[in-house]
């Protein structure tokens, strides 16, 4: 169970990620990508272009140049009609994130939410590189509810998954199956490289683990486990007893001095248990900490590789 402090409402304003943290995280990406596959690497890229998919309406993130004027005169530019193309060696990367309000707590200003919003950039500025479609999927604790965006080609989807991840707006619900597996699936147009960001601290996290090892068989799913150990280290207290006030559920405990010390260590045995777990499901885990350099570095090579193992 989550017990971290609630968030103040100025932190709520402050943007988990901002475009010039973007702009460093592209070019950091596009150093790193270069340098594995410049020399005797096959092409990336294969075909002879991009295939027409269909008609859709305008959202969010769409450049103006993929509007089809004409359609769009048929429904008198309310809405907007774009076409959607496709390139045949392209991938599609779901990233499914966690969203849960404790996410949004953390330490000194920095909220556990902000290494996801860095790796859901990181994740998206590498499809970009690869001209994969790139969509996300939210959801609250023990995936009680999800939403998402459906993938599409370009930076401009990034940021507007980035937005939607930061503000919770732009997003549609999924419709809910009776497993997580199948509601995740049942979003999914077809095989995806699937990406799941989060602390996993809740109290379902095997249950979980066992439905995205389900979904694995269909698709590739790998974690990235945030270290949220960090956002425990809370500075010595001189009282006896703590109060501790739980944001999601809104219940509170009292815990003894020395529990409370104990937290950040407690925290770390609960993620080593979370990523045996997962890797015992036969499910790739990748841990991150706070440093955002070797963080960009350590996902850019992990998502690098596995795409182009695929492209093999």
């Amino acid at each position: 169970m989550k017990i971290l402090s609630s968030p103040t409402k100025e932190r709520e304003k402050t943007s988990l990620v901002n475009l010039s943290e973007i702009t460093e995280v592209e070019l950091l990406i596009l150093k790193r990508m270069r340098e594995f596959t410049i020399g005797e690497h096959r092409s990336l890229f294969h075909g002879n272009g991009f295939d027409f998919v269909g008609l859709r309406d305008w959202a969010p993130g769409d450049r103006f140049s993929s509007i089809d004027w004409p359609q769009s005169s048929l429904t008198n530019f309310s809405p907007l009609i774009v076409r959607e193309f496709e390139q045949p060696s392209t991938a599609n990367v779901m990233v499914v994130a966690d969203g849960s309000l404790s996410t949004r707590c953390g330490v000194d200003g920095v909220p556990i939410a902000a290494a996801i919003a860095r790796a859901i950039a990181t994740i998206g500025m590498s499809a970009v590189f690869f001209q994969d479609m790139f969509g996300l999927m939210m959801f609250e604790t023990d995936f009680e509810h999800l939403s998402a965006i459906r993938p599409r080609i370009g930076k401009n989807q990034v940021i507007h998954c980035l937005d939607a991840y930061q503000y919770h707006t732009g997003l549609q619900d999924v419709k809910a199956s009776d497993s997580i597996s199948r509601s995740i699936a049942g979003f999914m147009r077809k095989t995806s490289l699937i990406p799941v960001i989060s602390d996993f601290l809740f109290e379902q996290a095997d249950d979980v683990l066992r439905e995205l090892a389900h979904l694995n068989s269909s698709h590739d799913v790998f974690l990235i486990l945030i270290d949220a150990a960090f956002a425990f280290e809370v500075p010595k207290v001189s009282a006896g007893w703590v109060e501790a006030f739980d944001v999601e559920t809104g219940r509170s405990r009292v815990m003894s001095r020395g529990t409370l010390r104990h937290m950040a260590q407690r925290v770390r045995d609960w993620q080593d248990g979370v990523e045996r777990s997962a890797k015992s499901a036969g499910i790739d885990v990748l841990r991150l900490s706070l440093d955002q350099i070797q963080s960009v570095i350590a996902i850019t090579e992990f998502v690098m590789e596995r795409r182009l193992r695929k492209s093999t």
